[in-house]
């Protein structure tokens, strides 16, 4: 059973920076991708960004320019870095891995193509 452990959530001001971490255990064998969602109070858990083993990276509009999603493929750990953080980007960040092969260059933004979710981890982000 994969099980998928996040880290590095908090509480930060607005222009700040945090990085999330995930790291995968359970498996011998590496995913065919990574992602972080996340779901704010009261709204709909979004995609935030997604890495592929192709090395392909996807981002929604919303962070574009400020996260940066990467992979540490010997470790199999998932990095989110988070800069120029804003308040609306609050939310509890789950993270997300696909060990059967289920995404493509289509579908990285459907939570439905991954088989394995973390329990998440909080970001707060003050005004």
């Amino acid at each position: 059973q994969v099980q998928l452990v996040e880290s590095g959530g908090g509480l930060v001001q607005a222009g700040g920076s945090l990085r999330l971490s995930c790291t995968p255990s359970g498996r011998t064998f590496s995913s065919f991708a990574m992602a972080w969602f996340r779901q704010a109070p009261g709204k709909e858990r979004e995609f935030v960004a997604a890495h592929r083993w192709t090395a392909a990276t996807y981002y929604a509009d919303s962070v574009k320019g400020r996260f940066t999603i990467s992979k540490d493929n010997a470790k199999d750990t998932l990095y989110l870095q988070m800069n120029t953080l804003k308040p609306e980007d609050t939310a509890l960040y789950y993270c997300a891995a696909d060990f059967s092969g289920l995404v493509h260059d289509s579908d990285y933004h459907d939570a439905s193509r991954y088989d394995y979710w973390g329990q998440g981890t909080r970001v707060t982000v003050s005004s």
